[in-house]
């Protein structure tokens, strides 16, 4: 059964945990680096535990695993071998779940909210290319390349214990389609959500549209949720009334914090959004939004603001 739809049919709103990587690097981690917050998997995977932890505090119901851009690809160009590689996609998995059961553990974590789900991240191909390219999607690869790029990733997440799939941040529609096929095809009864990043209110960042996008995923049984990712909080309530219109799956949001991300150095400028994030996420609930977290330079602060009216 899809593991959404089970806590949906009880609870309102499916909560998200917020970012990984920007949370890390307030920890004092430097991720500039072309391998980002799969590089403390190496260095610290005990920090990638404790920020999971903190959400799941926060009053986070999902815990999305640092694998975004943990590929056997980007491992083995640091010298690792590819067991090493697989070993630490493992560990996401597994330093997630451990949190999660850590937290569960407790009675007083219990009241009021479903058990915590692990969604394994699934990054962008263009999130290996480190390029910024998935906020692009201009890949030239065919369906059946970036198939061949997800399936081993995939399948030793599926694995490791993975509850579902978070495909995040996806660019274009095609590389959506190519993982729909690989569930379809290698992976029957595991199921995934498929979030975009988006350059405005209608359009995905490869410049298609939100509503294309919907109308085509909604009629896959594995895609547990459709949304958006990792864009301006100001676009999110118009791209939820179009995804709204185009499926009658659940809708996902989780922007960042509004501030702008330069992809040559990985850094974020400018201010974010002015309304608090959690009077943001009430608005994008009362759009249609079912789940809804943050992405880069969000915080447990913001998801705790979520939960305070959420289960108020």
């Amino acid at each position: 059964m899809n593991p959404i739809e089970a806590i949906l049919q009880q609870y309102q709103v499916l909560i998200l945990d917020g970012a990984m990587a920007t949370e890390l690097e307030s920890h004092g981690c430097d991720l500039n680096d072309s391998l980002w917050s799969a590089k403390v998997l190496m260095d610290n995977p005990q920090l990638i535990g404790q920020v999971h932890r903190d959400y799941f505090a926060a009053g986070a119901d999902v815990a999305i695993t640092a694998s975004y851009q943990a590929t056997v690809e980007g491992f083995r160009s640091r010298g690792l071998s590819q067991v090493e590689a697989d070993a630490l996609i493992r560990r996401s998995v597994r330093v997630a779940v451990e949190a999660r059961d850590a937290f569960w553990s407790k009675p007083a974590n219990r009241e009021g909210r479903p058990k915590p789900l692990v969604a394994a991240s699934v990054g962008p191909y263009g999130a290996f290319l480190a390029d910024g390219s998935e906020y692009r999607g201009d890949y030239q690869l065919t369906e059946a390349e970036l198939m061949d790029f997800h399936r081993e990733r995939m399948r030793t997440l599926i694995e490791a214990g993975a509850e579902l799939l978070a495909c995040e941040t996806i660019p274009c529609l095609l590389e959506a389609q190519a993982i729909v096929k690989l569930l379809e095809t290698e992976f029957p009864g595991v199921y995934a959500w498929i979030s975009f990043s988006a350059k405005d209110g209608l359009h995905i960042s490869s410049g298609e549209t939100i509503a294309a996008c919907a109308r085509w995923l909604d009629a896959h049984e594995q895609v547990a949720a459709i949304g958006v990712n990792c864009t301006p909080p100001q676009h999110i309530r118009s791209l939820v009334s179009e995804l709204g219109k185009h499926t009658a799956k659940p809708v996902l949001v989780y922007p960042n914090s509004g501030e702008s991300y330069d992809p040559s150095d990985k850094t974020w400028h400018a201010s974010g959004t002015i309304e608090s994030y959690g009077c943001s996420a009430k608005g994008w609930h009362e759009a249609g939004a079912r789940l809804i977290g943050g992405c880069c330079r969000t915080t447990p602060a913001d998801i705790q603001a979520i939960a305070a009216w959420a289960r108020a």
